[in-house]
């Protein structure tokens, strides 16, 4: 006979107090990765996410500095980590690796890695990083590769370390094709820091309240959030509303994006029919990079306040054909995929924007500048880094917008 699960119940109090240590955990494994990082794209541009998921990969806290492209993407790496490695091939001490382009981020510079967490020898949860590496090959920061292949060097799934110890054949493989080995190994094991300090932080909050697992936290987290989510959809008149754009693209020809955003009760679907083919430059946005772009303009329009987990994204759903810009297939380039990602929330603000314009910000400056050095110092030694210049923030009824930034 099957035996039932016994669930927990979570006083308003102590859940806070619960989520207050969930935050400050990952908060302070951002902390560190700051500290502990070579380059700057992490030091000093914070682009990175931390983030702790329950056992199936479904996110349950995520760092305050998260970028808005990792909101969505992080998690859904560890999900496909499960898919390649699931709970019995994993033990304690793995980290996993990947930087694929449609399970990751959209472009292979941003690595993820993620370790699995076991209390009691049970898989119990995941902590997961990802982090823009100053170099992985190829060639630098260009939309001019008409594949991926031209972009660097492509990691599958795999363990960077395997119960403890370091695959230093995959280490070497990485330091031979990158222009800067030791800072992208650097970055990567401070991501490997931020990894460990979030599993023996959640260690101790688990002993400290006698959790055996997460399961029952996280439903708690998840599904009060998914309940305000359907809440905040739920005020918004049904409908289906539309919005376009056209870039300037880097052919002949505007590139052509399209969005219909349909409110149905408490759920929101959006679908991304009759835009543009993808294009044989570095430009194509992965469907991962689109659907967390999309998911942050409908969040900051409709609970900005709301932590961001999975519930809240379980109202929203996304569709785009495949083989358009903004669902690019294997082998399209996408490393500079933030020129066309960057109007994807600009999209939802104007669907959006023909019923809560008191909601919605302006539109925001350009995708992003980036001033590329690379070379070869005296002695022989290459250098490559990366400076952004992040273009203005649009206002809104509630506040004016930001001066654009170095």
């Amino acid at each position: 006979m099957a035996q039932i699960r016994q669930t927990r119940a979570f006083d308003p109090i102590e859940l806070e107090l619960l989520w207050r240590r969930l935050i400050s955990m990952v908060d302070e494994a951002a902390a560190a990765m700051v500290r502990t990082s070579f380059s700057t794209l992490v030091r000093e541009s914070y682009d990175f996410s931390c983030v702790i998921t329950d056992a199936s990969g479904q996110s349950l806290v995520q760092a305050s500095e998260s970028i808005p492209s990792f909101i969505g993407t992080l998690p859904e790496t560890v999900k496909h980590f499960l898919r390649f490695f699931p709970p019995d091939k994993l033990e304690p001490g793995d980290v996993l690796i990947t930087n694929d382009i449609w399970l990751g981020t959209g472009h292979l510079p941003d690595v993820t890695l993620a370790k699995p967490i076991f209390r009691d020898g049970k898989l119990v949860a995941f902590s997961a990083t990802t982090a823009h590496v100053p170099d992985i090959g190829g060639k630098i920061r260009s939309p001019e590769p008409r594949e991926v292949f031209e972009e660097g060097l492509q990691i599958p799934p795999m363990k960077m370390i395997a119960a403890g110890k370091t695959d230093e054949t995959l280490v070497g493989i990485i330091r031979k094709n990158v222009r800067t080995p030791d800072q992208t190994m650097g970055d990567l094991y401070a991501q490997i820091v931020a990894l460990d300090l979030m599993e023996d932080r959640l260690r101790v909050l688990m002993e400290s309240y006698g959790l055996p697992d997460l399961t029952d936290l996280a439903r708690e987290v998840q599904g009060r959030c998914e309940t305000a989510m359907r809440a905040a959809i739920r005020e918004l008149p049904d409908g289906t509303y539309r919005s376009e754009l056209k870039t300037d693209g880097l052919l002949d020809k505007p590139i052509t994006i399209k969005l219909a955003l349909t409110i149905r009760g408490d759920e929101i679907e959006m679908d991304f029919a009759g835009t543009d083919a993808q294009v044989d430059r570095a430009i194509n946005c992965a469907l991962c990079y689109t659907n967390a772009m999309a998911m942050y303009g409908v969040k900051v329009c409709t609970s900005p306040n709301l932590p961001n987990n999975e519930g809240a994204w379980r109202p929203i759903t996304l569709k785009a054909p495949p083989g358009c810009i903004v669902n690019p297939q294997f082998p399209a380039p996408g490393g500079s995929r933030m020129l066309i990602g960057h109007y994807v929330p600009m999209l939802v603000f104007g669907c959006l924007g023909q019923i809560v314009p008191e909601r919605v910000m302006a539109a925001c400056g350009s995708p992003m500048w980036g001033m590329n050095q690379s070379g070869v110092r005296e002695g022989g030694k290459p250098y490559a880094n990366m400076f952004f210049y992040n273009g203005g923030m649009g206002g809104n009824t509630q506040r004016d917008g930001e001066i654009g930034r170095a």
